[in-house]
């Protein structure tokens, strides 16, 4: 009977075991599930992810013809999903559509994806989804976007010709002084003749690019890359980046136009969505890359916080902001039409660098002929005065 009674008790306190250790796995297992589910959530919202100003454009031009055609906004984001050929954009719809079946708001579902669309469009759609003129703002946000873009590539379109003359030129005579030129040099020293100062100064650079020239290209490779680390990075030293680039003779009053009509833009295009003024200049700030103009949007809105005219204090920031400026922005102010007399002045900028952008290779085009014949004339001339002085000696 003891020996039953000890298996009884050997074989509970068995069975009570194993239940404990099965109870404790199946509270872990819950929480080992969370933890990965987390983890695909993560995965799944891709919200790093930059998508191109003709993506943007494409959808939020596509997304106003849509909902302007009655198709309820959901189905638009689908069709918007299926259209895409870009997997990227495919995934930030994806996660979108998701969203809005949830319940959520478009505005609110764009908003975790801040640096893929931007402060402007979140914006813009929010205060359309709340006050009942989704589609309206759609639309002109569409256009201001692919004005912007439009303005964007004739700056950028106008710098390719100088740029690349300025590398054929400097290419030419990196070959005449690193390939040619050392061929010619041992005639000269053998002759012990005086040589003029242009061939003595060809020959330093010659020597000097031979010995140092991969060293010479490592720095500006490493400037080159040094630089656009530092404009992300140093606050300070984007400042003054900026600030010298207003600065420069020529360029600099193109990019002054250039940031002004984004900036007269993008405020006109937030006012005339309802978004009010002391909301609307922060919201310009943070679509301004020019941080001297971003720190000036928010001297405005402090302007703007006490009750003083915006004209005012353009008036005294001529150097930032033309005299016209502040004239068409005080006939807003006081005829109660700020957003159109903004549009007026963006438009009016935009003119101004598109006139620039076309002249502007007229205008750099002799300079770089000029630069470009000195120095190929100069390195011909250090070659030929030697030759012709050897050849005038042996004559006689």
């Amino acid at each position: 009977m003891n020996k039953i009674k000890r298996n009884l008790k050997s074989k509970a306190f068995n069975l009570l075991d194993s239940s404990m250790k099965a109870l404790s796995n199946l509270k872990k297992r819950p929480e080992t599930s969370k933890k990965d589910t987390k983890k695909k959530l993560k995965l799944k919202r891709p919200t790093s992810i930059r998508l191109s100003m003709k993506e943007k454009i494409f959808f939020v031009k596509r997304l106003s013809f849509l909902i302007t055609a009655g198709v309820p906004i959901l189905e638009s984001l689908h069709m918007i999903e299926e259209q895409t050929s870009s997997k990227r954009f495919a995934k930030v719809m994806k996660n979108v559509v998701s969203d809005v079946t949830n319940g959520q708001f478009l505005s609110s579902s764009l908003a975790k994806f801040r640096k893929t669309f931007g402060e402007l469009v979140i914006n813009v759609i929010y205060v359309g989804e709340t006050s009942g003129v989704l589609s309206e703002n759609l639309e002109y946000l569409g256009e201001e976007l692919r004005k912007k873009h439009a303005l964007k590539r004739k700056v950028v379109g106008a710098f390719i010709y100088p740029a690349i003359v300025t590398a054929a030129t400097l290419a030419i005579t990196a070959f005449l002084m690193v390939y040619l030129f050392p061929k010619l040099m041992p005639v000269f020293t053998s002759l012990n003749v005086h040589l003029p100062f242009t061939t003595r100064a060809i020959i330093f650079l010659s020597n000097f690019l031979r010995d140092y020239g991969l060293i010479l290209v490592g720095i500006i490779a490493l400037i080159s890359i040094a630089i656009p680390i530092l404009l992300k990075n140093v606050r300070a030293f984007h400042f003054i980046y900026d600030r010298l680039i207003l600065r420069l003779p020529l360029i600099g009053k193109m990019i002054q136009y250039y940031n002004l009509a984004n900036i007269n833009r993008t405020l006109s295009l937030l006012l005339k969505s309802g978004i009010t003024l002391s909301e609307a200049l922060p919201m310009t700030a943070k679509s301004t890359p020019n941080l001297v103009y971003k720190k000036e949007m928010d001297s405005i809105l402090e302007v703007v916080n006490r009750g003083e005219k915006i004209s005012f204090y353009l008036k005294k920031h001529r150097d930032l902001f033309p005299e016209v400026n502040a004239h068409i922005i005080a006939v807003g102010e006081r005829s109660g039409s700020l957003a159109d007399s903004l549009k007026y002045l963006s438009e009016m900028y935009e003119g101004e660098v598109d006139e620039f952008t076309k002249n502007l290779s007229n205008l750099i085009e002799p300079v770089l002929m000029i630069f470009m014949g000195l120095m190929v004339g100069f390195i011909a001339v250090s070659i030929i005065t030697p030759i012709y002085g050897i050849t005038q000696s042996l004559s006689r």
